[in-house]
């Protein structure tokens, strides 16, 4: 049986902030320049206010990534199947089968219908607020990109008792890699920006590409 990393989310939580309880923990308020990580990183970018994540646990594809401010988001692949730290949270998300998002070019031409179920929480986790097993139904379509051969990924959604939404997201052509999403990870929650960032020897300086 495989134990989700989103388990870990308030052990990490609290690792950052010594003995504070859960529910008191909020992200800082005030604007903090960010030195840009070293290693693998998360942009996570939410109403248009930007913070870098860190890696701080891996697990096959599955990974965790924590900001300063303790907003800390699990990802599948290019996928965020889990959050914590932020108004409302993403506790859990389960497909009924694999992930489209595995194979993108897979969906060049092809739409696919995919079903899965998500548990929800606000950040107090107070009864009134959770909700596990909410069915969203998905359809999935790629087109490319004729600029650069990338890929756009565009997945439309409805989630029982939450409404619709689109999750968008881009993939490098070649690799297959998902370079940056625009994710909904919750009804009450404002979408979530992520750009996956490669080791910092990896990245074009500035003026560069």
């Amino acid at each position: 049986m495989r134990v989700s990393l989103a388990l870990l989310l308030p052990a990490l939580l609290l690792a950052g902030c010594g003995d504070s309880p859960w529910g008191e923990l909020r992200p800082d308020p005030s604007p903090v320049a960010e030195a840009e990580p070293a290693g693998p990183a998360l942009r996570l970018a939410v109403r248009g206010r930007a913070s870098y994540a860190r890696l701080v646990q891996e697990m096959g594809e599955r990974r965790l990534w924590r900001t300063p401010s303790l907003q800390v988001v699990e990802t599948e692949g290019g996928r965020v199947v889990a959050t914590a730290g932020f108004g409302e949270m993403l506790v859990a998300t389960r497909f009924d089968g694999p992930d489209p998002l595995s194979d993108p070019a897979a969906l060049l031409g092809a739409p696919v219908i995919a079903r899965r179920m998500v548990d929800l929480s606000r950040a107090d986790r107070t009864p009134e607020g959770m909700r596990f097993g909410v069915p969203v139904e998905c359809r999935l379509q790629a087109r490319q990109v004729p600029e650069d051969g990338a890929l756009l990924v565009e997945e439309h959604c409805r989630a029982e008792g939450a409404g619709r939404f689109t999750n968008r997201f881009t993939v490098a052509a070649g690799t297959g890699a998902v370079t940056q999403a625009w994710q909904w990870i919750g009804p009450d929650a404002p979408m979530l920006e992520v750009e996956f960032l490669p080791p910092a020897a990896l990245r074009p300086k500035p003026g560069q590409g």
